[in-house]
């Protein structure tokens, strides 16, 4: 018998104890809660939305203002991206804040947080512009985590002689990002920017359409347009406005997700050519086209070169300092100083208010904490069984892809929120009916997460490392274990961060709704908080919040982080 070759090596990292920086980032966040919720209070009474026509003819309208919106977020959570996952992944001294941070702020329920958000914005803004800000908000949040661990998870695992090249060349902050990082990072980031865009438009729903008693924070757009639809029962316009989101979600592939697949091929780390590289129309279409090439010599080349030059000047080369330069440290001190006694003040208030919760909630809420915490990790493992494999289908078969692709997008798109009352209305019959649901809303919220990364991951995988494996006469078993499973797995643990976030947000939607007239709930923290929300309790809703968020950074920090440092550490392609 062939001994099996390992491509990766295994070894166990030590763990990561819990450090104070996650306290200060905690409290931090927990002032931030309270400071909204504290806004919240002075909100106007009543507020009221506009008017949705249920008409098709406002339907390219509506797509319009929504789309607006979705790339406003998206814009946003890109440059967040960029800055954030850069400093964190370069510098090890704030990546023992900026992680802690970054793991707290994905496990802040957004739907929770929406109410506190809408409010605190309507305080001090007029209506319509503070719901706008809110929206985008919201839809910002549903789009950056998955980007932000995916472009960090790229930046720590670039080959160790790739990053010795860049230092030997001498390449500044600007070069290693604009030859190294960002190559590197492409596949990844582009199809992560998918999962952010169906993200977007799963909860496009809730961030159009919300309301707080007398307070109407409703937006013309895709997301209200469905809600109303849905309100009224009206199956036609129900019908006209999934297709529409249909056609853009295939317009979108079609013109800007598909290109960039086919650009981004071309940073495969691999020696050997792909047999059947992506392919676009429209991407071949502009290659060939001689006036987007004038153009491009004309006006793209001559302002990409100034850049060039005065980013080079701009930063200083790799490992050079320059001493008039040096930023002065008292300022640091005393933003330090100023942001340290806020913080105690605002720990202060916020655990006045939590000191306002009875003891018998903050029971429901523990036991509510574990009733969420099995059904996450059911959806979990649920979503890893089916998504490992069709993801490595489909990534590893451009020709599957090429219409697999749009299919798996529309089918992420689509809101679950709305189709949930069907869920109901089949599940409730059954045993453990609301538990069963839930499970499945939390499923079809998350799943997609750990596909797209599966897929980005393995579309990334070298051929000549299959080669390798051909010629080796592997059976589909070791290849599996020796190749496929040790090169997915840091998009693996990146998707499983990401959809583990994100069912703990959809169990505000799973665990307590209105349906068919009455209210429909049962034991969970998600429940726990959309009551809070629901009825105005701001101290339980606070409680039941940081409670949340305590319980996933926990999590994060006690698996996801181990998993992580092991992959940083053993499984990188070098």
């Amino acid at each position: 018998m062939k001994p099996s070759p390992r491509l990766f090596k295994i070894e166990q990292p030590a763990l990561r104890p819990i450090n104070w920086g996650d306290i200060v980032v905690l409290v931090g966040v927990a002032v931030l809660v309270y400071a909204g919720v504290r806004l919240a209070l002075d909100a106007p009474v009543v507020i009221k939305g506009p008017m949705i026509s249920l008409s098709p003819g406002a339907l390219p309208w509506y797509a319009s203002l929504s789309i607006g919106r979705m790339v406003a977020a998206y814009a946003l959570a890109m440059l967040f991206t960029l800055l954030y996952g850069s400093l964190a992944a370069n510098n090890r001294r704030a990546e023992k804040i900026l992680i802690p941070l970054l793991d707290v702020l994905q496990g802040i329920p957004i739907l929770s947080f929406l109410p506190v958000v809408l409010l605190g914005f309507s305080a001090i803004l007029p209506g319509k512009m503070a719901a706008e800000l809110a929206s985008i908000v919201l839809i910002f949040t549903s789009q950056v985590w998955n980007l932000t661990f995916a472009w960090y998870q790229s930046l720590t695992t670039i080959p160790g002689e790739l990053r010795e090249a860049s230092a030997v060349f001498r390449f500044n902050t600007w070069l290693r990002f604009k030859t190294l990082e960002l190559p590197f990072a492409a596949i990844s980031l582009i199809w992560n920017s998918m999962m952010s865009w169906a993200g977007g438009w799963f909860f496009l729903m809730a961030a159009e359409t919300f309301t707080v008693g007398h307070r109407d924070f409703r937006l013309p757009g895709l997301g209200a347009y469905l809600q109303e639809a849905a309100n009224q029962g009206n199956l036609q316009a129900i019908a006209w406005g999934i297709g529409t989101l249909v056609l853009v979600i295939i317009i979108l592939d079609q013109l800007v997700w598909r290109p960039l697949l086919a650009w981004a091929d071309r940073f495969k780390l691999e020696m050997a050519g792909g047999e059947n590289p992506p392919a676009s129309w429209l991407y071949d279409a502009l290659r060939s086209s001689r006036l987007i090439d004038w153009l491009t010599q004309a006006t793209w080349h001559p302002a990409r070169e100034r850049l060039d030059a005065w980013l080079l000047r701009r930063f200083s080369l790799r490992g050079e300092t320059d001493p008039a330069k040096t930023i002065p440290l008292w300022p640091l001190y005393v933003v330090g100083t100023v942001g340290g006694m806020g913080l105690l003040y605002g720990a202060f208030q916020a655990g006045q208010m939590l000191l306002a919760v009875p003891l018998s909630q903050w029971s429901t809420i523990g036991i509510g904490v574990m009733a969420t915490l099995l059904r996450v990790l059911a959806a979990l493992m649920i979503a890893l069984v089916w998504t490992v494999p069709l993801g490595v289908i489909i990534g590893s078969n451009p020709r599957l892809a090429a219409w697999l692709q749009p299919v798996v997008q529309i089918t992420a798109s689509v809101p679950a929120t709305a189709l949930f009352p069907i869920v109901l209305l089949v599940m409730l019959g059954l045993p453990g009916g609301l538990n069963l649901s839930a499970v499945l809303l939390m499923l079809m919220g998350t799943q997609w997460y750990l596909l797209f990364n599966v897929i980005a991951g393995a579309t990334a995988i070298p051929r000549d490392l299959k080669y390798t494996t051909a010629l080796l006469q592997l059976s589909r078993w070791r290849r599996w274990r020796t190749l496929i499973l040790p090169a997915l797995f840091p998009y693996i643990v990146t998707g499983a961060i990401t959809a583990s976030g994100g069912a703990w947000n959809a169990s505000i939607v799973a665990e307590h709704t209105e349906f068919g007239g009455r209210t429909v709930g049962t034991i969970g923290i998600g429940a726990s908080i959309a009551r809070a929300t629901s009825h105005g309790d701001y101290p339980l809703l606070l409680a039941a919040t940081l409670s949340m968020i305590i319980t996933v950074v926990a999590i994060n920090r006690l698996v996801w982080r181990r998993l992580y440092r092991l992959a940083e550490e053993k499984y990188r392609m070098e």
